[in-house]
């Protein structure tokens, strides 16, 4: 008996011995399972999130920003970037109501001058001079003039990406045929128009003037020729500016001279239109930017080359100058820091290099521009730029936006006809005044 109750003794012993590492066990799993989740948890809590925004929804640019993206993503699984990206004039317009609801993307596109001073304004742009100073490697792979358009009050608050200049493309073969040279001069460019035009090019000189922007180029340019630069650094400046001399009615008037020789088709079609126009040896000549070469390579084996905008006699500013300024990007104040590292990313030699390989844009990045990835005639616009004795901003970046809108909308008037260089500067000097005050 008393062996019997010992057995029996053991056995519920040895019972709650198993059934209490059985339920150990069920808890330490327990445990870990718990702590996945914790770990998952944890993982999708640290998610960052980049928006990102620019202003190329189209190709290659498109796609291009895209694989970027995803590139970056992949090297950084806890990051996710939101990409949004509009035209031009759509952009211009959403970036001003983003950034006065302090709504701003993380990263996004910024054209240099007035248009980064006006977003720097809001003091909702991150200075970037800590930054930069931080990693001298990244620094100093950019090339060191294009940060000017964005350095304010010895402040640096963009990076600048892709470079750019203003040239009058022209079809060499058709100078060849009538023996004319690239001219040097304002009127020396007045006589091959008109030798164009005795040659039967109708319109010697093609432009889309249904574009604003492409008549600010125009007028920006000849005015930087025409005005002592001591005038443009006040009337440039909306809290001083008056826009009195004399020069702004003869750049006006210059202008006007120059779209007789663009014929009527010029108010009816836009710069895309003009560009085709030029590339199918319609037209001998256009005013382009460097940054649309390839588009013409891509539509013609014409031999094309290109001059910067004559000397105007009598001008007070540097006449050999070049129109265009870098483009580039921003970070709002309250980017995190991986917003930085993307916005290295997006500027570093790998990545430059490839852009203009696959878009044909030059870039502001030491080494990103080669006789491999651009063609021999974007390699003499590269050095052209690179070159420039100084460079002047676009017109409708070195103005207040409203003082460029009567500028530009004056333009397309003076082609039609409807209004003179005098009525145009009396609105423009009514609303510096407004401006001033």
């Amino acid at each position: 008996m008393k062996n019997r109750l010992m057995i029996m003794g053991l056995l519920v012993l040895i019972i709650s011995f198993t059934f209490g590492c059985s339920k150990s066990n069920d808890n330490e799993i327990s445990s870990e399972n718990d702590q996945n989740v914790v770990s998952e948890t944890g993982a999708k809590d640290e998610q960052v999130v980049i928006n990102f925004f620019h202003r190329w929804p189209n190709e290659p640019r498109k796609s291009f920003y895209q694989e970027k993206a995803d590139e970056f993503m992949a090297l950084n699984p806890n990051v996710k970037i939101n990409i949004d990206a509009v035209l031009n004039d759509s952009y211009k317009e959403k970036i001003r109501v983003l950034v006065s609801n302090d709504d701003l993307p993380d990263i996004f596109t910024s054209w240099s001058d007035s248009f980064a001073l006006n977003l720097v304004k809001s003091e909702r742009i991150m200075p970037l001079d800590d930054i930069l100073n931080a990693d001298p490697d990244w620094k100093n792979s950019i090339i060191a003039s294009q940060f000017s358009g964005f350095t304010f009050d010895d402040v640096t608050y963009g990076v600048p990406f892709t470079i750019d200049g203003k040239a009058f493309f022209y079809n060499k073969s058709v100078f060849a045929e009538n023996n004319l040279k690239a001219p040097k001069t304002y009127s020396e460019f007045i006589e091959v128009l008109d030798a164009l035009q005795a040659a039967g090019y109708e319109t010697p000189i093609v432009e889309g003037l249904t574009n604003a922007w492409a008549i600010s180029h125009y007028e920006g340019t000849i005015l930087q020729r025409l005005l002592d630069p001591s005038v443009t650094e006040v009337d440039y400046n909306e809290a001083t500016g008056t826009f009195t001399d004399p020069g702004y009615v003869r750049g006006l008037e210059i202008f006007k001279e120059l779209t007789k020789y663009m014929g009527e088709v010029s108010t009816a079609i836009d710069h895309e239109t003009a560009r085709n126009m030029f590339a199918k040896g319609e037209s001998p000549i256009v005013y382009m930017q460097f940054a649309e070469i390839k588009m013409v390579e891509d539509q013609t084996d014409m031999d094309f080359g290109f001059f910067n905008f004559p000397s105007i006699e009598g001008g007070k500013g540097d006449q050999n100058a070049l129109t265009g300024a870098p483009e580039g990007w921003m970070l709002s104040k309250n980017a995190p820091q991986e917003a930085v590292e993307f916005l290295k990313f997006l500027t570093s030699k790998e990545t430059a290099y490839a852009f203009t390989k696959a878009d044909g844009q030059l870039n502001a990045i030491i080494g990103g521009v080669d006789a491999e990835n651009t063609s021999p005639i974007s390699m003499n616009a590269f050095n052209i730029v690179t070159e420039a004795s100084a460079t002047a901003p676009w017109f409708d970046n070195a103005v207040n936006i409203n003082i460029a809108d009567i500028f530009m909308r004056g333009g397309q008037s003076l082609a039609t006809g409807e209004l003179t260089p005098e009525e145009i500067m009396e609105e423009v000097q009514a609303e510096a005044d407004r401006l001033r005050k």
